[in-house]
């Protein structure tokens, strides 16, 4: 009999005399992905800078909770990516290229409209949210700066306008890249950079740790009557526990990146040991900054540490937040792709006999050489950058609208879909102990994300209560 890799990696469809050495079996350009490009896609979206914000989450829960929930969730993320990453094949051996077509080959219906709806939902969220906390970590470069030369004491303000527009201009260009397959030197960069941020705010907490004037740290975390009040307590600790279950989440891109694989050994294969990799150095990079932060700055951990708290030395804060923009810069292209290619690809199938739409012009540019233009492309993706960075500028507190946003794509995305996908393709029986099993994860899972809804929206309401149109 044969096994399930074999199956939903069939050789004898990726043989080059069948199609061509230059083209996999469904036809489109050979694939030359591998496990060092896809843990690097997988790190690239998962450690954002948010990793820095894992102390406060830590400071809500307190020591037990907080490193319970970590790891729960680290494995929860690992367990239903592996799911997810059988079902790229079908069981004929089709390709499933997109994270919409494994659902509707599994499961099919409305199904596959909610999929897309909840992804590129979250998709179109996170850039914005990207450009807004690109220009949060340019802003403290300049603090930085300003209260090196000037003192703590100065009034140092500046504008978080003119970084977002520089940040949307590099998208412009950056999103001329073709397609997701392209993307492997940006990944492994975005990846060096964010162990390189991830590293330095570590160190600083241990600095403060060594110097012993550290916060106040306890078992159950923030104190009810001295650091919040208890209905604070209780809204914070869903938003904290939301936080970090979304922080692992990547089942979203997870798809997108199994299909620049190539094909042999299996994609299944590889994609779960990069799926190995890239959640056992997020957990560890995690554990490390959220309970050092922790234990350096006690209940009273910031947000964002290397924004909110540290400004000396003012060198290493410049070259820290220096990493974190040029992660997102990566980050933002590693979720802008797969909107893009979803777009393109919907309007190539509408209009085929449109040169505007599909022809492909060679031109030179200087210190690029020869490039492959298409100007649908160049206008759709530079209106796109354009619409999300104006969104940006518009809605700043738009972060803790991506609270919202990330609870209503973690439970679909992460959860519910591999799950059901996986019961659907391996015939799991109804009501047995492993479907009952699987079900009672994904209520759990439904519940947290539910609670973690709440928390985000009580936050978002203050945000706006305090929100002042284009003040810096």
């Amino acid at each position: 009999m044969k096994s399930f890799d074999t199956v939903h990696n069939p050789s004898a469809v990726e043989s080059g005399d069948a199609t061509g050495n230059n083209f996999d079996d469904d036809g489109r350009e050979k694939r030359t992905g591998t496990l060092m490009t896809a843990s690097a896609h997988i790190i690239t979206a998962v450690v954002g800078s948010g990793v820095l914000s894992l102390a406060w989450a830590i400071a809500q829960l307190g020591w037990v909770a907080g490193i319970v929930v970590l790891v729960t969730f680290a494995i929860i993320n690992y367990y239903t990516s592996t799911m997810l990453a059988d079902c790229y094949r079908s069981d004929n051996g089709t390709r499933n290229c997109t994270y919409m077509d494994v659902v509707r080959a599994y499961l099919g219906g409305r199904k596959v409209q909610l999929c897309g709806l909840a992804q590129y939902g979250c998709f179109v969220g996170v850039t914005i949210g990207y450009t807004i906390t690109a220009s949060i970590s340019l802003v403290a470069i300049g603090k930085a700066n300003c209260f090196h030369d000037k003192g703590h004491g100065a009034k140092c303000s500046v504008s978080n306008y003119p970084f977002m527009a520089a940040f949307g201009i590099v998208q412009t260009m950056l999103s001329q890249i073709p397609s997701f397959h392209k993307l492997s030197f940006l990944s492994i960069i975005a990846t060096v950079m964010s162990f390189s941020y991830a590293s330095i705010g570590i160190g600083l907490a241990m600095a403060v740790v060594a110097s012993g004037k550290v916060g106040k740290t306890g078992v159950t975390g923030t104190v009810v009557g001295v650091d919040v009040t208890a209905s604070d307590k209780i809204w914070k600790s869903f938003q904290a526990t939301g936080d970090i279950a979304f922080s692992y989440a990547y089942s979203s891109i997870l798809v997108e990146i199994q299909d620049t694989l190539r094909s042999s050994p299996p994609e299944n294969k590889v994609m779960k040991k990069a799926s190995l990799a890239g959640v056992s150095t997020t957990t560890f990079v995690y554990m490390l900054c959220g309970c050092i932060g922790y234990a350096a700055f006690g209940n009273k951990a910031p947000g964002d540490f290397l924004t909110d708290f540290f400004y000396e030395p003012y060198w290493l804060i410049d070259f820290a937040n220096a990493c974190i923009v040029l992660h997102l810069i990566a980050a933002y292209q590693v979720f802008a792709q797969p909107i893009f290619q979803f777009f393109e690809n919907k309007c190539n199938k509408a209009w085929p006999e449109s040169n505007f739409i599909t022809k492909e012009h060679s031109m030179n540019i200087p210190f690029l050489g020869k490039c492959r233009i298409n100007f649908f492309r160049l206008v759709w993706r530079t209106a796109y950058v354009i619409l999300t960075t104006v969104v940006a500028m518009i809605f700043p507190f738009f972060n803790s609208i991506l609270g919202l946003i990330g609870a209503a794509a973690f439970w679909p995305l992460t959860v519910y879909f591999p799950v059901e996908m996986h019961i659907s393709q391996r015939k799991i029986k109804k009501y047995s102990m492993r479907w009952i099993g699987l079900k009672l994860l994904v209520l759990v899972c439904l519940i947290v994300t539910l609670l973690a809804a709440i928390g985000s929206i009580v936050g978002l309401i203050k945000s706006v209560k305090a929100y002042k149109h284009f003040h810096s």
